[in-house]
């Protein structure tokens, strides 16, 4: 990875081995490392490492999980708040596994509308909730720097399961609860 950034630095005519540029490569291999590291991760057995039984039947709603991921069609960032929120059917989740499970899947490249059907297929595959509910909202610099350069131009998604396409009220109430 550090010799593909040498190589990249030279090719837009920049000097590697100036002083200012000199560790930059190492510290582009060691950022990418980190930035991807959600595949060596498995979004199950995170879940599955802190699930309960509990006999709790109403909504739980972990709303402004910090999101960050890299696009996948220029691998330049994206960021914004995730809200997920699910209703139990016999097992709760440890509250702090549902933002490691965004990260999981955010800390891939991404585009955002598979990130949000991702989170939800996970709570919904290892909990087997009564439904599942997911929004992001999110800017994206590949759209803010380049292209169109919308500086302020957000992109929300969302992905419901269960309860929460079935029954509008449900639906509502957590679009309500993630606005407040």
């Amino acid at each position: 990875m550090a010799a593909l950034t040498r190589r990249q630095l030279e090719l837009i005519g920049e000097d590697p081995g100036r002083e200012g540029l000199i560790k930059t490569p190492e510290r582009v291999a060691k950022a990418w490392q980190f930035l991807t590291h959600g595949y060596g991760l498995d979004p199950d057995e995170i879940l599955r490492s802190a699930l309960f039984a509990e006999d709790y039947s109403e909504m739980v709603v972990v709303r402004d999980v910090e999101v960050y991921s890299l696009c996948e069609h220029h691998a330049l960032p994206f960021f914004g708040k995730a809200h997920v929120a699910y209703i139990p059917n016999g097992h709760i989740v440890g509250l702090s596994k549902i933002p490691r499970l965004v990260d999981v899947y955010a800390r891939r490249l991404q585009v955002q509308e598979r990130l949000t059907l991702q989170i939800r297929d996970a709570v919904d595959r290892v909990l087997r909730p009564e439904g599942v509910a997911v929004v992001i909202e999110a800017q994206h610099l590949c759209m803010m720097m380049r292209g169109a350069e919308k500086q302020n131009s957000m992109t929300t998604t969302s992905a419901m399961s269960g309860v929460f396409l079935d029954q509008p009220d449900t639906r509502a109430e957590f679009m309500r609860l993630i606005a407040s």
